[in-house]
Formats: structure tokens, sequence, C-alpha cells
């Protein structure tokens, strides 16, 4: 069976048609519903019935859903529907055949590995693996650190389709401050993943610079049918001088630390920043520079290492971290 685009639309269909107990499905009505589907999609040709029967039998094979029809006679008629009506093939295990189409993107993927910029698809590869059991194992054998509960999760996958196709966006928001929600225009140009939360980074026109949002404080979201107002900026360049999501106004500055000889192996294997340099070191102290756009973001995790860090220069930021400590101490009083 040649499996494509138009294959999967019509799998989709009539998964919905086959769950539909309101109407009766008959072979004219499903070879209907997927050849209307087709053209929804990309005004191409439609099928013929015995590609819909080729379909069905795939389905209900081993190779792909196994699902479990029912063939109501009514007469000369003969209608279909699923057995269990709250099946779907969206909620089973992944079939054979998924399987071998994930398996050959891999293949695709595996050669940018070790590719300057895609540094990322080592990690993908191993994701995909470990999500869809690709390479056997009895056991859970790898993690990543990620937050499945975040509440709109499953947003991305519009908001990625709407960046892609340059779609500009009502947007209703509401922030943790905020009783009410707010709408917005907004242009979206990038997602990006921090602190285990997704944020939605994009123009909104009363403002020169960019503006984000956090997708858990999203309500919804539609597109709106106006021109959308394109970006130059290189997000592989953005992101380079600061830490964290918003771009602060600050200027680069030297920050110097010190930590103990006993942290130089982890701060030179996971470095605070890309910037940062070896200045000096003796049998004690490990001393480092990052240039860096100092912000909030820095400030904790600078703070999350404890005592074990100590900001030399410069001596404002020195001290705006010292009274941090300072008023953290207060709350053990």
């Amino acid at each position: 069976m040649s499996i494509n685009k138009n294959a999967l639309i019509r799998y989709q269909t009539l998964d919905k048609c086959f769950a539909n107990s309101y109407k009766k499905q008959t072979i004219e009505t499903l070879l209907a519903s997927c050849n209307d589907a087709i053209y929804d999609y990309n005004q191409g040709e439609g099928i013929k019935r015995r590609q819909l029967f080729e379909d069905i039998k795939f389905m209900e094979s081993s190779q792909g859903w196994n699902i479990v029809l029912e063939r109501i006679k009514e007469g000369r008629k003969v209608y279909y529907r699923y057995e269990d009506q709250s099946y779907s093939i969206n909620n089973q295990p992944m079939n054979e055949w998924e399987a071998e189409k994930i398996k050959a993107a891999l293949l695709v993927l595996s050669r940018f590995k070790g590719m300057p910029q895609f540094e990322w698809v080592n990690e993908l590869i191993l994701k995909l693996q470990s999500a869809f059991r690709l390479e056997e194992m009895p056991t859970e054998i790898i993690s990543f650190d990620s937050n499945e509960y975040l509440k709109n999760i499953d947003m991305i996958g519009d908001l990625f389709q709407a960046i892609v196709y340059q779609k500009v966006l009502r947007l209703e928001y509401q922030t943790f401050k905020d009783e009410g929600s707010k709408t917005f225009e907004f242009h979206p140009y990038y997602l990006k993943q921090y602190n285990n939360r997704w944020f939605l980074i994009g123009l909104y026109p009363r403002f020169e610079n960019l503006t984000n949002f956090a997708l858990d404080r999203i309500v919804q979201f539609s597109t709106l049918d106006i021109a959308y107002v394109p970006t130059t900026i290189d997000f592989d360049d953005y992101f380079d001088d600061f830490i964290g999501i918003t771009k602060p106004k600050s200027p680069l500055e030297k920050v110097i630390l010190k930590a103990p000889l006993f942290l130089k192996p982890y701060l030179t294997t996971k470095p605070l920043h890309g910037s940062q340099k070896r200045i000096d070191e003796d049998e004690h102290y490990f001393i480092f520079s990052i240039e860096i756009a100092i912000n909030f973001e820095l400030e904790n995790l600078i703070l999350s290492y404890g005592e074990t860090l100590e900001i030399e220069e410069p001596l404002p930021f020195r001290e705006k971290i010292k009274a941090r400590l300072i008023k953290n101490l207060t709350n053990y009083d």
C-alpha cells in the first residue's frame, strides 16, 4: 500500500466516521467523507471503492491498528462502526507502520549529527527512540527534564504552524496579577523553552521591542486575516547575551566570579554562560568571568550555587546579590 499524506487523511477520516454513533456509515458515505477530506486538504483527486476497502483492511490488520469493526446489515445496506464507540486509533500504541516511519525519519535526522547548529539532533533522536520504544529495551533507561503537566502544552503544535505560515494571532492572555484576561494582536516569531516552561515570542504592535507570552497563561487564540509583520532577527544569536526569555535593556558587563577549586570541573563542563573564560586559580579558588547583560534570571542562577559562588565584580552587582542573601537570612530569624 502506498503510504502518503492522503493515506493519513483517509485513516483519520475513517476513524472519526467509525466512532460517529449518530450517523449510519455505508461504503458510499465513507468514500464521500474521505474524498471530501482529501479535497479540503490539498484539492487532490479522490479514491475509488477498491482503495477504501484496502484502507479498512489495513486498519484492521496488526500492521495497522487492529481495529474491531461491526458490520450491521439492514436490507441490502451494510453500516460500519467501531464495536467500542469510545475507541480511536489516536489513543492506541504506535503500530508497525508508524514505527517504521519514525525510524525512517530518524535515519534522515542522523545525517545531521555532529554538524554545527545541529547539536539538538542527538538529543531529539534519543527522545524519539525512548518515547516510542524504537529500540528493544525491557525497562526505561533514559529520561529528560520536562514538565508534562504544563498547562496548554497542547498549544505548541498550532502555535508552531502559525509561525511557519506567518499567521497573525488574536491572543487572549491573563497574567498572574490580573483578575481578568486581555486580548492582543500578536505576530508570532519564535517558541522557546526555559526552566521547563514554554514561551511564545513575537511582536505586539504597540511595542517596539519583542514581547513574550508564557504558554500556561494563554487563555485562547485564533488567527486574524491581516498582514503579518515579519522579523529579521536571528534567534540563534538573539539569546546569546543574556539568560532567560526577556532581553534586558542593560549593556553587556564583565562579571568576575570566584568558586572553590572543587567546583571547577562542574563549571568547566557546564559553563554558566557561553562567554565564560578562566582568569586565574590557586590551591583554593577558581576565578572566571562571563560577558553578559545582568538580569533577574542571572541573579537566580548565581544564587542557586549558594555559598560556593561569589561575585567579585562589578561591585553594584555584588552588593545586590549580598542584599538578597541578607534578606533571605531574615526569613529564618
